[in-house]
């Protein structure tokens, strides 16, 4: 493994100019190939969903992120950017095919590769050139040898290809963003050929690099998610005694992070983590260790931790109202974090549940997610109504719920949301308020971690 340094000499920006086919339009997927497109390639976005590719195509991104759409419309009227609905035109066009495929988890825990795997025969089937495959999705470690190891029992001619590995480390609500100023790119290479094309896709960055073999890099993503999923669970834990003492979480939290070998990231308690990447490649790791012998009990214990959050959080509420039955409740933020309407594994998904158990009137708000929710949970009234502002759901609420820590929440006017509820209780699970002022202004305030 090896750091690389600034490269003396830049190539024209047509010598740089590759071109691409992204295969997958989803979160990664779309966000990769408009940001490719917006480094002067010449990208092919396709998907098998025809919706997704409909929408690309009128400048209209399918999911909600900062930027996205803007980027797109660009890319679209400079030529730079086009998205096909057929995935065989796509592979025989491009040089280099970004593989931006779903990984889904199966019941134990694996990553489900079986759309991995069919885009590989795809590939096989219609190799025209020299094609370099990369892996952008996060996949197992090992995965490449079987990418390989498909494309050579299905192709039907003697092509050359490599398969490389490029995981991604977008944040949803901040990708566009992460992907142009990334903090690192890694490259998992077998060859002196994909190293070459990878740097100059990247030439921008080439002091952002950092090139391994393919085991290494694609072990890197899901090796480095777990770490940061076990930095939540383990706040989340010292919450919980924080909560049967006099201590303050926050406080221990930023006396934590000031210590440089720890740092402030991810140590802010409240409901767990969520998202299309943390709960699937803990236990994708987890049973990545089972498979080669290695035993991974610390992130069995992580997810078990974060799976209670819901049961604390939700033991809150009762400790608020005794009974749910019949009370009137507010949801503010139904996505797995702000400015995303991501709500995969939200948080917002299980309390919910566990709130129609007990028989609750449901007000749901969020900025960017109901429309995702509603296909989860329809709206029925007067069980379950999805309202246009907070302010909307919080009126003759008996309780209010912070569910996400979207800007517009912490913005609230306090003082309204009081003169509108009927019980002025606040159950915050992501800790955006001060207690002291909120209990000042009448609130019952319960917080997580906090007395």
């Amino acid at each position: 493994m090896r750091q690389t340094k600034p490269s003396p000499k830049k190539s024209s920006p047509e010598e740089e100019k590759i071109k691409i086919g992204v295969i997958g339009t989803g979160y990664v997927g779309l966000v990769t190939a408009v940001c490719l497109a917006e480094l002067g390639h010449q990208v092919i976005g396709t998907d098998v969903v025809r919706e997704k590719i409909d929408l690309a195509l009128a400048g209209k991104p399918h999911i909600y992120e900062p930027g996205l759409e803007e980027l797109l419309k660009k890319n679209l009227k400079k030529g730079h950017l086009n998205f096909y609905h057929d995935l065989d035109k796509t592979i025989r066009e491009a040089d280099v095919l970004f593989v931006c495929v779903s990984t889904p988890q199966l019941p134990d825990g694996r990553a489900d590769m079986s759309y991995v795997e069919g885009v590989s025969r795809r590939i096989a089937e219609n190799l025209n050139a020299y094609k370099l495959i990369v892996e952008k999705s996060t996949v197992p470690v090992r995965t490449s040898a079987w990418i390989k190891r498909v494309i050579n029992l299905y192709r039907h001619n003697d092509q050359d290809f490599d398969v490389a590995s490029n995981p991604e480390f977008l944040r949803e609500g901040s990708a566009v963003h992460d992907f142009l100023h990334p903090d690192r790119i890694i490259i998992g290479v077998e060859s002196k050929r994909a190293e070459k094309i990878l740097r100059k896709i990247y030439a921008r960055f080439t002091e952002k690099l950092l090139v391994t073999n393919i085991d290494t890099a694609e072990l890197i993503k899901h090796a480095s998610n777990s770490f940061l999923a076990m930095k939540i669970s383990f706040i989340n834990l010292i919450s919980e005694l924080c909560e049967k003492t006099e201590a303050d979480v926050e406080l221990v939290a930023r006396g934590m992070g000031l210590d440089p070998r720890i740092g402030p990231q991810f140590l802010r308690a409240g409901l767990g983590y969520g998202g299309s990447c943390f709960p699937k490649d803990v236990r994708a790791l987890i049973h990545i260790g089972e498979e080669m012998g290695v035993d991974f009990g610390l992130l069995k214990e992580v997810d078990r931790i974060n799976l209670r959050r819901i049961r604390i959080f939700v033991d809150k509420i009762k400790q608020a109202l005794w009974i749910l039955r019949d009370k009137k409740i507010a949801l503010l933020g139904l996505s797995f974090k702000p400015e995303t309407d991501d709500i995969r594994n939200a948080p917002s998904i299980a309390i919910i549940g566990e709130l129609q158990k007990e028989r609750a009137y449901l007000r749901l708000y969020d900025p960017q997610a109901m429309e995702n929710m509603k296909k989860l949970f329809p709206e029925k009234e007067p069980e379950l109504v999805y309202c246009q502002s907070p302010y909307q759901a919080l009126e003759g609420a008996n309780a209010g719920l912070i569910i996400t820590e979207w800007p517009e929440f912490v913005d609230l006017d306090l003082n309204r949301v009081k003169s509108i509820m009927s019980n002025p209780i606040l159950i915050d699970g992501r800790n955006i308020f001060d207690p002291a002022k909120v209990r000042a202004l009448g609130f019952e305030y319960y917080s997580m971690g906090r007395k």
